[in-house]
C-alpha cells in the first residue's frame, strides 16, 4: 500500500480524476485529495469524500494543522496531479505557491507525476512547453496528453492521458523507490581541505551537491546510506549516516573504516590532489611566506577501494576539461572501477559550484550512456537508473 496525494487542479478533465481515485482506493492505497478552487467548479468535494472517506482539503486555511502544506508533503508518498491544467503547471514551474496545492508541491521530496489536459494550441504553446521541460530537468514525470476529441470541439492534443497509463507512471515511481531496498551505499562528497596555516589551505569549488543529491536519492530508493562529507555549506539529507572530515587524509580513513560490507560505493568527493609538505601553527604573515610552497601527493582514496574492493561495485567520478572520455576511461582501468561518470568542468553553468550537471557514464564492460544535462536532483535519480542497470548487466 502507498500513501498518495492526488492533485486536483480546474480543467473539464477533473471528473477522469474521481475515476483515478476510485482505482487507486481499490487496490488498497491510500489517498489524500487536494483540490484548487477551479477544479472545485468542475466537480464536487464530496465525490472524493466518499471515494476516500476522508475529507478533501482546498485551501490552506481549511485543515486542522496550522501548516497543512508541509504535514502532506511529508507524509506522502507519492503525489500525482491529475488533469494538471496549464496555469497549475506554469506556476509550479516557476515556483508560485498561492493556493494549498502548489504549496504541497514546492515542500515535497517525494515522486511527483503531473498528466497535463489542456487545448492543443495551449500544450503545444512555447511557454508550456518550457515549463514541461523545467519541471523534468527537476525530476517530475510527465505523463503525455493524448490526441482525441478535447472539449472546445475540436480534435488534436491535450486529451488526458488514460488511466493505465497514471497508474503506470506511479508504479514506476514506486518500484524505483525500492530497489535498492536493504543495501548500504557509501558515497564521499564535497571538496577536502589541506592546511596551510590556520587560515589558507589548497582546495577546490566543490560544493558536495552532486554527492549529497546521490545520497538523497539512494535514501529514497531504500538503501542505508554512509555519507563521508568534506567541507560544505549544503546539508546532507536526513537519515544518512554522515561523517564530517576536512582533509584527504581524514576522508581516507573514515571510507576505509565503513567500506567493508558496502554493496556500493560512490567517490563523488573531490579530493584534493597535493597537500602542503610543511604546514604551519600560526598565522603566516605575507612578508614571510616562503618563496615556493613543497607539496606532496595526498593518498589515493579511489585507487586504494579498487584494490580491495571485495565485491563492492564501485563508481568513480571524473571532472575533465578537455580529452574527457578517454581520461575517464583510463581512470576507470586504472583504478579498478565498475562504471565513472564524466562531467566536463569546463561547459558553462555545470560542474563545480553550480545547479546543473552534465554527465556521461562509462561502464567497464565499454558501455557508454550519455545522462544529459539536468538539475543535480534529477542527474541523481537517472544515474542511480543507469547504475543499477549496469550492475544487473555485470553480474
Amino acid at each position: 500500500m502507498s500513501r498518495i496525494l492526488l492533485g486536483v487542479t480546474g480543467g473539464i478533465a477533473a471528473y477522469k480524476a474521481a475515476a483515478l481515485c476510485s482505482a487507486l482506493v481499490q487496490r488498497g492505497d491510500e489517498v489524500e485529495v487536494v483540490m484548487t478552487e477551479g477544479a472545485q467548479r468542475f466537480i464536487g468535494p464530496l465525490t472524493f469524500a466518499a471515494l476516500t472517506r476522508k475529507p478533501v482539503l482546498g485551501s490552506l486555511w481549511d485543515a486542522p494543522e496550522t501548516i497543512p502544506h508541509i504535514a502532506l508533503a511529508r507524509e506522502v508518498d507519492a503525489i500525482a496531479i491529475v488533469p494538471a491544467t496549464a496555469n497549475a503547471i506554469a506556476k509550479l514551474a516557476l515556483g508560485i505557491a498561492d493556493d494549498l496545492l502548489a504549496n504541497i508541491v514546492l515542500a515535497a521530496r517525494v515522486p511527483i507525476v503531473i498528466a497535463p489536459a489542456m487545448n492543443a494550441a495551449m500544450y503545444e504553446h512555447p511557454a508550456t512547453q518550457g515549463h514541461l521541460q523545467t519541471l523534468v530537468a527537476r525530476g517530475v514525470t510527465i505523463v503525455e496528453p493524448g490526441v482525441g476529441f478535447l472539449a472546445e470541439r475540436e480534435t488534436g492534443i491535450g486529451r488526458l492521458a488514460d488511466q493505465a497509463a497514471i497508474l503506470s507512471a506511479l508504479d514506476g515511481e514506486f518500484s524505483r523507490r525500492r530497489d535498492l531496498l536493504g543495501e548500504r551505499v557509501l558515497i564521499t562528497a564535497g571538496p577536502t581541505r589541506e592546511t596551510i596555516d590556520p587560515v589558507r589551505f589548497l582546495s577546490n569549488a566543490s560544493t558536495g551537491t552532486m554527492g549529497i543529491e546521490l545520497a538523497r536519492e539512494a535514501l529514497a530508493r531504500g538503501a542505508e546510506v554512509d555519507l563521508i562529507l568534506g567541507p560544505t555549506t549544503v546539508a546532507p539529507p536526513h537519515g544518512a549516516r554522515v561523517a564530517f572530515v576536512t582533509s584527504a587524509q581524514e576522508m581516507r580513513e573514515a571510507v576505509l573504516a565503513r567500506a567493508e560490507g558496502a554493496a556500493i560505493a560512490v567517490a563523488c568527493a573531490a579530493v584534493a590532489d597535493w597537500r602542503p609538505i610543511r604546514t604551519f601553527a600560526q598565522k603566516v604573515k605575507k612578508d614571510e611566506l616562503p618563496a615556493a610552497l613543497e607539496l606532496e601527493r595526498t593518498p589515493d582514496i579511489l585507487a586504494e577501494l579498487g584494490a580491495r574492493k571485495n565485491g563492492t561495485f564501485l563508481v568513480g567520478f571524473a571532472a575533465e576539461t578537455s580529452n574527457g572520455e578517454a581520461h575517464a576511461r583510463e581512470k576507470l582501468v586504472r583504478k579498478n572501477l565498475d562504471a565513472i561518470a564524466l562531467n566536463d568542468v569546463s561547459v558553462s553553468g555545470s560542474g563545480f559550484g553550480t545547479g546543473e550537471n552534465e554527465i556521461v557514464l562509462l561502464s567497464r564492460d565499454g558501455g557508454r550512456e550519455s545522462l544529459g544535462r539536468a538539475s543535480k536532483r534529477e542527474l541523481a535519480r537517472r544515474m542511480w537508473d543507469a547504475l543499477l542497470r549496469v550492475r544487473a548487466n555485470s553480474k
